[in-house]
C-alpha cells in the first residue's frame, strides 16, 4: 500500500497526503479563477487592466498547440506538454512578465461526425460535452490559463471570423512582381486601365462579363477547381495531400485513398511556396521540422519543355533538362487532359502488340487501362518494386531538339497531381524509366557518360554530356558537366522557343472543401451561370443549418463519373436562397462543402489576443503588442509554441500560409504566426498480450523475476503509445486522486528532457510525492501544523548552496530544462532535513522555485509563512554574484593518467600553491621519484607525468 493510501491513522494530522493535496488544490483554483489571477491584460479594448501588476511590461506569449476534445478524454500522456508550458508561463510571471497563456479547442472534425452518423447524436452535443470534460481534467491540473480568452472553433463567434479570414483570401490575388497578396480590386483596375494585358491580349472592354469574372477567378488564392483529388470512400470525403500517409490511405480511420476528378475549393498556397521555404531560416524552430517543410515543399529547379504532337504541345518539367537528348518515349498521367485528344481511332500502322495492351482499339486500351489505375492509391501506383504497366495512346510527339518522332504512352506511375502530369522519360539515366523501357522494347540513349567501370543499367550519377548534339541545330552539350550543361539547353529552348527555364513544387495547392457537416460553411453561393460569389461581411456568419441525416453518401469508387452527396445538399430550404446582394433580390445557391477542420487552427492565436472583439478579428494594438517583430529581423509570431512534431506540414504549413496572406493585407504586423516552436516528447508505456494476442489491463500485470504475470497466466510485454485498445492508459484523473495534482506536476516535469519520449511507470510518481512531503516538513510541523521556520540566519554551507541552486533553476527555467531544475530543489531540500528549523531566508525562497512545479502546495506554504496575497506575481528568487564564488576548490590529482589523490585549495590560490600541494598529496605515489612535468589545469585537475 503506498503512503498515499495509507490508513488514516498511521499519519500525523499535518502530513501532506493526498487528501490534504486535493483540498489544497480545490481552494486554491477556486481562489484563482473567483480572483482572476492568470488574467492577462492587453495595451486597449475590455481586456485591458491599468491597475494590473504587470501592465506595461515586458510581453510573453505562451502557446499550445490546442487539443481536439475526443470522448476519451486526457490520459497521462496529453498533458505533458500542457504542464511544460505552464511551469514556464508561471516563471516568466513571476521573473516580471505579462504573460498571455490560453487554452481552447480544435473541436470541428470528423470523430464527431462518425459519432452522430452512427449513433444520431447531434455532433454539437457531443463536442461540447467533450469540451467540458477536458476543461474539467485540464483545471484539476492546476493550469494558469486566463480563461476569458479560451476559444472553440464551433462557436459561431469564432468561426464568423474564419469565414472572414477565407473572404480575405478569396478576394485577393498574388502579385508574382511585388511577391506579395493584394486586394482583387487592384487587380482589376490594372486589366480596366490597361496596364496588365488580359491572358488573350484583348482590352478590359472587350471581354463578356463572363470572360471577365472568369480572368479574375483564375488569379482568386482561393479558386474553384475540378482535378484530381484525394478521395476517400471510408470517410465520405476528399482528403488534401497532407492527409494520406505514405502507405496511400487516410490519416484518420485508415482507409484507403483513390484519385477521382471533382470540383473542388483550393488554395493557391503554391503562390506562397518561396517565401514558406525561405522564412523558414528566420524561425527558431527544431531543425528537423524546418527539413520536415523543406522537402514538403520541395522546390526543384529545371525546364518545362514542350513536345509537340498534331493537337497541341505536351509540356514536361523536367530537372534534368541536359539529358534532353535521351528521351526516347513520353508518359503522361492516365488523367491527363490531354490524352482523350491525343487517342485515334486505330492504332497506326507498325504499332507493337506489347504497346495495346491487348486491346483492338487505343480507346479501348485507353479506358481499361485508366479504370485499373483509378483503383490504386499514389503510393500504389509510385511503388518502385511493382511490374512497370502502361498503354501507348496511339500518338506520337516531335522530339523537339532533334525532331524526331517518339511515342506518348500513360501508365500509373506518373501522377497528375505532380509537375504537369507529363514527363519525358530518358530510360538511361532513370531507373523506373529503365524498366517501362525493357517492358515495351523502347530505345535507351546514354547521354551522360558513366565512370569507367559501371555495369548498371540506369546511371543517375555526375558525368560528362555524350550523344547531346544536334549540329544543324547549333546545340552542343557534348562533354559539359550537368550545370553547365542545364544552362546550356536552357539558354537554347528559350532561344528556340521550345521551352523556358521554371521552378516547381512538390506542395500542390491546399484541397479546402470537405463533403461533410461538421464545418465552416463556406461564405459562398453561386449565381445562375454557377459562378462563386463572396457573401458581404454584413451577412457573416453563415451559420451552420440542422439536418435530419449527417451522413455522406459516398459514390462508388469504381464509378467515376459518380458524385457525393454532402449533408448540407439536402437542406434546400438552406442551400436555395435569395439575397440582395447589391443588384436587387436574386436566387442563388449556396455552397454545400464545409471548410476542413485545420481552417479554424490557422489562426486560433490571434483570437486569444482579442477574443471579445466583435468589430474585427484582431485589435491591431492588441496584435502588435502580443504578436509584432521586436526589432529588425525578427518575425513576430507567438514567443513560444509547444506541440507535437506530427503537424509539421499539416497545420504549421497551412498556418503560416493564412498568416502570410493576412500580412500581405496589412491585417497583422507579424509575417510569420509561431516565432519559436518546442515539440515535446511523448509519454509511452508498455501493454501485455496473453498468449492469444489479447491485451490485458496493464495495471493488473505482477512482475516477478523478469516475467510478467496476469493472475497465473505469463504475459508478453511491449513498448509503445497508451491507448485504450492497448489497456494500459493510465489517466491524470487517477493520478490526482491517489497522489494530487502537484506530484503528477513534478513527476512529468522530472522524468527527463521536455522534448525527448519517456515511458510511464506508475510506481515511480511516488519519488515526487515524497519529495513534496520534504519540502512541506521543511515549513510546517506535521504535528502541530505550525511552521518551522526561523528567523535565525542560515549558515554559511546552506546559504551558498541556496544561491547556487537559485542561479542554476534560473537557468533551467529559461532553457526549458525543468528535470534539473527539479533535480537542484530536490538537494536544497535534501539539505534542510539536517536542521532543526528552517531558516526563512532559505524557506520563502524554496517555495517560490516551487511554485512553477507545483503551484498549490506553493501558494499554500507561502500563506502559512504569513503572505495574505498569490505568490503568482512575486518576483522570482535572484542568486546573489558574491554567494556563487567557491571559497575553495577541489582537485583530483594524476600519475600517470591515474588517480591517485584529491586536493582541497583557496579558490584564488596560485598555480604554485596549487602544483605544490598535489605533489605533496602523491608523494607516495611518485615514490621519490623527480617527476618530469606537472600540469596545472586550472580549477579541474592536476596531472603529473613521472
Amino acid at each position: 500500500m503506498s503512503e498515499a493510501a495509507a490508513p488514516a491513522t498511521d499519519i500525523p494530522p499535518f502530513r501532506y497526503t493526498a487528501t490534504l493535496a486535493a483540498q489544497i488544490e480545490h481552494r486554491w483554483q477556486d481562489t484563482w479563477e473567483r480572483e482572476g489571477t492568470f488574467h492577462a491584460p492587453n495595451p486597449t479594448g475590455p481586456l485591458a487592466d491599468p491597475d494590473h501588476p504587470r501592465a506595461g511590461a515586458e510581453k510573453l506569449y505562451v502557446l499550445d498547440m490546442f487539443p481536439y476534445p475526443s470522448g476519451a478524454g486526457l490520459h497521462v500522456g496529453h498533458p505533458l506538454g500542457y504542464i511544460g508550458t505552464d511551469c514556464f508561463a508561471r516563471y516568466q510571471r513571476m521573473a516580471g512578465r505579462n504573460v498571455l497563456h490560453a487554452m481552447g479547442f480544435d473541436a470541428f472534425g470528423l470523430p464527431a461526425e462518425q459519432y452522430a452518423v452512427q449513433t444520431g447524436t447531434h455532433p454539437r452535443t457531443t463536442t461540447v460535452a467533450n469540451i467540458e470534460r477536458y476543461k474539467a481534467q485540464l483545471r484539476r491540473l492546476g493550469l494558469a490559463h486566463d480563461e476569458r480568452r479560451s476559444v472553440a472553433t464551433i462557436d459561431t463567434d469564432f468561426y464568423r471570423w474564419t469565414q472572414w479570414i477565407f473572404l480575405q483570401v478569396f478576394n485577393s490575388w498574388y502579385d508574382r512582381d511585388a511577391k506579395r497578396a493584394r486586394p482583387i480590386a487592384e487587380l482589376i483596375a490594372e486589366f480596366e486601365g490597361g496596364t496588365r494585358p488580359t491572358p488573350d491580349g484583348r482590352p478590359w472592354a472587350e471581354l463578356t462579363v463572363g470572360e471577365r469574372r472568369q480572368v479574375v477567378d483564375d488569379h482568386r488564392l482561393a479558386y474553384v477547381s475540378e482535378a484530381p483529388v484525394n478521395w476517400c470512400p471510408g470517410l465520405g470525403t476528399v482528403l488534401a495531400n497532407e492527409e494520406v500517409t505514405a502507405d496511400g490511405r487516410s490519416e484518420r480511420g485508415n482507409f484507403p485513398v483513390f484519385k477521382r476528378n471533382l470540383k473542388q475549393w483550393m488554395m493557391r498556397i503554391t503562390a506562397y511556396g518561396d517565401r514558406l521555404l525561405d522564412d523558414l531560416d528566420k524561425l527558431d524552430w527544431p531543425e528537423p521540422i524546418k527539413l520536415m517543410q523543406r522537402n514538403w515543399i520541395g522546390r526543384s529547379q529545371g525546364a518545362h519543355i514542350d513536345f509537340p504532337t498534331d493537337q497541341g504541345p505536351v509540356r514536361v518539367f523536367t530537372t534534368r533538362p541536359d539529358t534532353v537528348f535521351g528521351a526516347t518515349y513520353l508518359v503522361l498521367a492516365p488523367e491527363h487532359e490531354l490524352v482523350d485528344v491525343l487517342v485515334p481511332a486505330a492504332w497506326p500502322a507498325g504499332t507493337k502488340e506489347a504497346w495495346t495492351g491487348g486491346h483492338a482499339s487505343p480507346r479501348a486500351a485507353v479506358e481499361a487501362y485508366r479504370k485499373a489505375a483509378g483503383a490504386k492509391t499514389d503510393v500504389e501506383r509510385q511503388a518502385e518494386t511493382k511490374e512497370k504497366t502502361g498503354v501507348f495512346v496511339g500518338g506520337y510527339a516531335t522530339h523537339p531538339v532533334t525532331g524526331g518522332r517518339i511515342p506518348i504512352f500513360i501508365a500509373d506511375y506518373v501522377l497528375a497531381g505532380y509537375g504537369t502530369g507529363a514527363i519525358m522519360a530518358v530510360p538511361a539515366q532513370d531507373e523506373r524509366d529503365w524498366a517501362f523501357a525493357e517492358v515495351f522494347d523502347l530505345p535507351i540513349v546514354r547521354t551522360v557518360q558513366p565512370p569507367e567501370g559501371f555495369e548498371g543499367k540506369a546511371y543517375t550519377g555526375d558525368g560528362p554530356a555524350v550523344n547531346s548534339a544536334a549540329p544543324d541545330r547549333g546545340l552542343d552539350l557534348n562533354g559539359l558537366g550537368v550545370a553547365d550543361a542545364k544552362a546550356r539547353i536552357i539558354e537554347w529552348l528559350e532561344a528556340n522557343g521550345r521551352g523556358v527555364g521554371a521552378v516547381t513544387w512538390r506542395l500542390r495547392d491546399w484541397l479546402f472543401s470537405r463533403q461533410r457537416y461538421w464545418g465552416e460553411p463556406f461564405p459562398i453561393v453561386y449565381d445562375e451561370t454557377g459562378t462563386p460569389i463572396a457573401l458581404p461581411e454584413s451577412m457573416l456568419p453563415v451559420e451552420l443549418p440542422e439536418v435530419d441525416d449527417f451522413s455522406p453518401r459516398t459514390f462508388d469508387p469504381e464509378d467515376a463519373a459518380s458524385n457525393p452527396e454532402t449533408p448540407l445538399s439536402r437542406r434546400r430550404d438552406w442551400v436555395e436562397v435569395e439575397l440582395d446582394l447589391g443588384d436587387g433580390p436574386k436566387r442563388y445557391t449556396r455552397e454545400t462543402n464545409v471548410m476542413p477542420q485545420w481552417a479554424g487552427s490557422c489562426w486560433y492565436e490571434m483570437r486569444y489576443v482579442d477574443p471579445t472583439n466583435g468589430e474585427r478579428f484582431v485589435d491591431p494594438a492588441n496584435e502588435a503588442y502580443w504578436m509584432g517583430p521586436q526589432g529588425p529581423g525578427d518575425t513576430g509570431g507567438t514567443d513560444l509554441y509547444v506541440g507535437g512534431q506530427e503537424h509539421a506540414v499539416l497545420h504549421l504549413l497551412y498556418a503560416r500560409f493564412w498568416h502570410k496572406v493576412l500580412y500581405d493585407l496589412g491585417h497583422v504586423s507579424s509575417f510569420e504566426p509561431f516565432r519559436k516552436l518546442f515539440n515535446q516528447g511523448y509519454i509511452q508505456a508498455y501493454a501485455y498480450t496473453d498468449a492469444r494476442g489479447v491485451y490485458v489491463p496493464a495495471e493488473e500485470v505482477v512482475e516477478v523475476d523478469g516475467r510478467f504475470f496476469h493472475g497465473e497466466t505469463e504475459v508478453r510485454r511491449e513498448y509503445g503509445k497508451m491507448g485504450k485498445s492497448l489497456r494500459n492508459v493510465v489517466t491524470p484523473d487517477e493520478m490526482c486522486a491517489a497522489y494530487g495534482a502537484d506530484t503528477f506536476r513534478v513527476y512529468e516535469m522530472s522524468m527527463g528532457p521536455l522534448e525527448v519520449s519517456r515511458p510511464w511507470e506508475t510506481r515511480a510518481v511516488v519519488g515526487s510525492y515524497r519529495f513534496l512531503q520534504r519540502a512541506w516538513r521543511a515549513v510546517v510541523d506535521e504535528q502541530t501544523g505550525e511552521t518551522r521556520v526561523t528567523d535565525a540566519p542560515a549558515d554559511e554551507e546552506t546559504r551558498r548552496l541556496l544561491h547556487k541552486v537559485i542561479d542554476g533553476v534560473r537557468d533551467d527555467m529559461e532553457a526549458i530544462r525543468f528535470n534539473t531544475a527539479i533535480a537542484k530543489l530536490i538537494e536544497l531540500t535534501n539539505a534542510l532535513t539536517r536542521l532543526s528549523a528552517t531558516p526563512r531566508e532559505v524557506a520563502e525562497p524554496l517555495v517560490l522555485m516551487l511554485a512553477p512545479f507545483a503551484p498549490h502546495i506553493a501558494e499554500d506554504l507561502w500563506q502559512r509563512l504569513g503572505h495574505d496575497t498569490s505568490l503568482a506575481y512575486a518576483d522570482f528568487p535572484t542568486a546573489d554574484p558574491a554567494l556563487l564564488v567557491a571559497e575553495t576548490v577541489t582537485y583530483p590529482v594524476q600519475v600517470n593518467g591515474k588517480v591517485r589523490g584529491r586536493i582541497e585549495v583557496a579558490a584564488d590560490a596560485s598555480e604554485d600553491d596549487v602544483r605544490a600541494a598535489a605533489l605533496e598529496a602523491v608523494a607516495a605515489s611518485l615514490a621519490g621519484k623527480e617527476p618530469r612535468k606537472v600540469i596545472v589545469v586550472k580549477g579541474r585537475m592536476v596531472s603529473v607525468v613521472a
